[in-house]
């Protein structure tokens, strides 16, 4: 890695050694028949070598530990560590001996030294020893910059250094997808469905640890990657979660706003940020990687001006008897609407009340309750509600049940709100 050498001779040398994890010794055994020439002889051998397990000769990983050959590979998230070692190779004594280690990235430098203060003196045959550490949070090339700086005996001041180069790439492939869900009813509305697709593109296994969803400020979080069983909850990804290299995986999260946010349409609906993910593995003999990702943004739902939504409906209702509901108009633009509102009957739904009446002004962000009460003449289920144009066709906002026979209620064409006044006029159907 060493890219530049020194010109000249120098008392100190200077020596850097990355520090990893030791790996599995391996070897490759040599078997044969008995029938053979060499008859017992291999087996014997494999036996006796102390490298093995006992028991398991033919088994290719022993069960020693051998230092690492080479520099390695180094992955975003995981934390890189060094050994820097200043040697005295002369017969003199140096004096104010000064170590520096610097980490240049393609956007900053880091100081990385532990200590910035100069060791007074430094006999022959004894080295000053230090590590660094740094969690490694950009992809690409990396450089390792060590400064030595010394004075000799005679009151010479000298300086050196050297640089180590290599890269850092990247561990994990990650994909979301956003899915805007609203509920039928208030209480649960505005749900955000978000999935997160994780591929291990390195050479080795992964155990993952965790894999969570740090929400904004304004959502609650609930992730949907365990099963509740006998009172104990399980990942679906089993007990031991390893990623295969190159496997993907997919986790799923639900998202709420918060009850101060949620009755807050206004608010909601310019909400773009989510959050993070934190996503944290291990991989061969438990070096540890974690990765956050920026924050996640998705395309705010377009709820127009007028919100309509439903809450309250009765579970059972009975044929040709009224029933109530309860409608939730909420203004979700930044100016004051005049409502009217209008009942249109279908030939199966049957509005009771007067229409064309009026609601009166509200105001930017505020909601109105609206209790209605309809009574239906057709039971049964409803795969089709004349008078639903092609477009509306299959959205129902809610479906109750009479007996042993579904009632499915279409609401877009029977309740249109109007506004009046100095507000254009608009319909406003169900979402």
């Amino acid at each position: 890695m060493d890219v530049n050498q020194a010109k000249q001779e120098h008392l100190l040398a200077l020596k850097v050694m990355r520090l990893t994890k030791p790996t599995l010794f391996t070897n490759l055994p040599v078997t044969c028949e008995e029938r053979d020439l060499p008859g017992d002889l291999f087996s014997q051998l494999m036996r006796e070598d102390p490298s093995t397990i006992k028991g398991a000769e033919n088994l290719m990983l022993g069960e020693m530990l051998t230092l690492p050959q080479n520099f390695g590979n180094i992955f975003l998230g995981e934390t890189f560590s060094s050994y820097i070692s200043v040697h005295n190779d002369s017969s003199q004594v140096v004096k104010d001996i000064l170590v520096k280690a610097d980490l240049q990235t393609s956007s900053q430098r880091l100081n990385l030294s532990a200590s910035n203060s100069a060791v007074a003196e430094l006999k022959p045959d004894c080295c000053i020893d230090d590590v660094i550490h740094h969690e490694v949070k950009e992809i690409g090339t990396h450089i390792l910059v060590c400064a030595v700086s010394y004075t000799s005996q005679y009151g010479e001041k000298l300086y050196f250094r050297k640089f180590f180069k290599f890269q850092v790439l990247k561990p994990l492939d990650v994909k979301t997808k956003f899915y805007n869900a609203e509920s039928d009813l208030s209480s649960v509305t505005d749900e955000v469905f978000l999935e997160a697709q994780i591929q291990n593109i390195t050479t080795s296994p992964m155990f993952m640890e965790k894999v969570s969803l740090e929400p904004s400020m304004m959502y609650n979080v609930t992730e949907l990657n365990t099963i509740t069983s006998r009172d104990t909850e399980e990942c679906t990804f089993g007990k031991m979660s390893y990623l295969q290299p190159m496997d993907t995986r997919q986790y799923l999260y639900c998202l709420k706003p918060k009850p101060e946010y949620a009755e807050k349409a206004g608010v909601i609906k310019g909400v773009t940020v989510i959050g993070k993910l934190d996503i944290v593995w291990k991989t061969n003999l438990g070096e540890r990687g974690r990765l956050q990702t920026s924050q996640l943004q998705r395309m705010a739902p377009g709820y127009g001006d007028i919100r309509l939504s439903l809450e309250m409906i009765p579970d059972t209702v009975n044929l040709e008897e009224p029933f109530d509901i309860i409608c939730k108009i909420t203004n979700c633009s930044e100016r004051t609407m005049d409502l009217v509102l209008e009942m249109c009957n279908t030939a199966s739904t049957h509005w009771c009340g007067t229409s064309g009446r009026k609601l009166g002004k509200l105001s930017p962000a505020a909601s109105l309750s609206l209790p209605l009460t309809l009574f239906s003449s057709v039971q049964g289920l409803q795969v089709r509600a004349p008078g639903v144009p092609e477009k509306d066709r299959g959205r129902s906002l809610f479906s109750s049940f009479c007996g042993r026979n579904a009632l499915r209620l279409f609401l877009p064409e029977c309740v249109r709100i109007k506004t009046q006044g100095h507000v254009s006029e608009e319909d406003v159907r169900v979402r």
